[in-house]
C-alpha cells in the first residue's frame, strides 16, 4: 500500500513529465556512447579547454546544451505566462527574434552598411532599441488578444508572417555583420561560462521573484482557468492577458539579442527559425496544460533544455537538420495525447477499476 501511495505520490509531482523525459534523453546518449565503444557517461563531462578566441572556456555536452538551449529558455519564460492567461500561444515569437536582432545590428552597425567593426551608435542604444521593439511587438499582440478579442493563434499569425520581412527591409535584404568584440560577449563567454546561459539565469531569476514576490502568478493562473469569474472578483483580466504578451515580447527580444550576439550578425532568414514550435514544446514538456490555467516555470525551463539535449541527441544519432523537427513534431503529438482530458479520464477508469478488484480479493 505504501509503494502505491509512493508511486502515487511521484506520478503526481510537477515536474514528474519533464525529469522523466531529461533522464530519458540521458539514457539514450548513455545507450549510444556504449553502442560506439566511447565512455558510457561522457554525457556528463565537462572539462576545461583553451580556446584561440576565448580563452579557456568549460566544454562538454551538457555545456553545449545548457548554452545553446538559453534562447528557448527564455523564450520558453514568455510563452508559459502566455499559455497560462489566454490558452493560447504566440508563434510569433522566431519572428519577433529576428526583427529585434535585425533592428540592433542595423542600428549598431548603421543603416545600409552590411559590414562594420566599429559601433555606429553606443552599444547601450542598439541592445535597448531591439529590446524594446520586442516589447512593443508584444504590446501589438497582446491588443489583438486581450482588448480585440482575436484568437491568439490568429492574432500572433501576423507578426510570423510579418516580422521577418520587416528585419529583412530594416537590412536591405542584406546579413549585416557587427565585429565587435563588445556585442560578441551577449552569445560568447564570460568567463569560463557562456554569456547566453548567465542572461538566461538572470531573466528566469528575475521573473521567479517577481512572480514568487507579487500576485502576478496567481492573477494569471486566475485569468487562464476562468477570466469571467476573475473579471467579477474585481481582476482586470484584459490588462493581465496584455502584459503577459508584453512580456512575452520582451523576452523574444533578449532572445534575439543572444542569437545576433552569438553569431556576430542579424541573419533574418534564419535566427529564430522554428523557435517558436520549441518554446510551445518547452511548455508541454514542461507539464503545463496548453488549455491554460496553472503553470509551472520551473517545467518550462527544464522543458526548454530537453528540447535542445533532445536535437543535439538527435544529430549524434545521425539526424539531419531539416529531419529534426518531424521527431519534434511526433513528441508534441505524444504530449498532446498525454494530456488529453479522455485519455486521463480513461487511465484513472482503469486504475480505480483495479483497485475495487484489488480489495474484492
Amino acid at each position: 500500500m505504501n509503494k502505491k501511495s509512493t508511486w502515487a505520490k511521484i506520478k503526481g509531482w510537477s515536474l514528474f513529465l519533464p525529469v522523466m523525459s531529461i533522464i530519458l534523453v540521458m539514457a539514450v546518449n548513455i545507450i549510444h556512447d556504449i553502442a560506439v565503444g566511447a565512455n558510457p557517461f561522457s554525457f556528463f563531462m565537462i572539462t576545461l579547454r583553451q580556446t584561440t578566441g576565448n580563452g579557456t572556456i568549460l566544454y562538454g555536452r551538457i555545456i553545449d546544451i545548457l548554452n545553446r538551449g538559453s534562447e528557448v529558455a527564455i523564450l520558453a519564460i514568455g510563452m508559459t505566462l502566455v499559455v497560462s492567461s489566454s490558452s493560447g500561444t504566440d508563434i510569433s515569437v522566431g519572428s519577433v527574434m529576428s526583427l529585434c536582432a535585425s533592428f540592433c545590428c542595423m542600428l549598431l552597425a548603421g543603416y545600409g552598411v552590411s559590414s562594420t567593426t566599429t559601433l555606429a551608435v553606443p552599444l547601450i542604444v542598439g541592445l535597448l532599441a531591439g529590446i524594446l521593439l520586442g516589447v512593443v511587438c508584444g504590446m501589438f499582440n497582446g491588443t489583438l488578444v486581450a482588448y480585440f478579442g482575436i484568437q491568439p493563434m490568429v492574432a500572433t499569425l501576423i507578426l510570423f508572417s510579418a516580422a521577418r520581412a520587416i528585419g529583412l527591409l530594416l537590412c536591405n535584404d542584406l546579413i549585416v555583420y557587427v565585429r565587435n568584440d563588445s556585442f560578441g560577449i551577449f552569445g560568447g563567454f564570460c568567463g569560463v561560462i557562456p554569456t547566453p546561459v548567465i542572461i538566461a539565469a538572470i531573466c528566469i531569476l528575475v521573473i521567479a521573484i517577481l512572480l514568487k514576490k507579487t500576485a502576478l502568478g496567481m492573477y494569471i493562473q486566475s485569468v487562464g482557468i476562468n477570466s469571467k469569474a476573475s473579471r467579477i472578483a474585481g481582476l482586470n483580466s484584459k490588462r493581465i492577458i496584455f502584459m503577459t504578451y508584453l512580456l512575452c515580447g520582451l523576452f523574444a527580444g533578449i532572445a534575439g539579442i543572444v542569437a545576433s550576439s552569438r553569431i556576430t550578425s542579424a541573419d533574418s532568414n534564419n535566427i529564430g527559425l522554428y523557435f517558436e514550435m520549441d518554446a510551445i514544446l518547452a511548455v508541454a514538456l514542461g507539464g503545463n496544460s496548453l488549455g491554460g490555467g496553472k503553470f509551472n516555470l520551473a517545467g518550462s525551463i527544464i522543458g526548454a533544455y530537453t528540447i535542445q539535449a533532445i536535437t543535439t541527441t538527435l544529430y549524434a544519432l545521425g539526424v539531419s537538420s531539416t529531419q529534426a523537427p518531424v521527431f519534434k513534431a511526433i513528441i508534441v503529438i505524444l504530449i498532446v495525447a498525454i494530456q488529453a482530458p479522455p485519455l486521463k479520464a480513461y487511465l484513472k477508469h482503469r486504475s480505480n477499476a483495479k483497485q475495487l478488484r484489488g480489495g474484492a480479493a
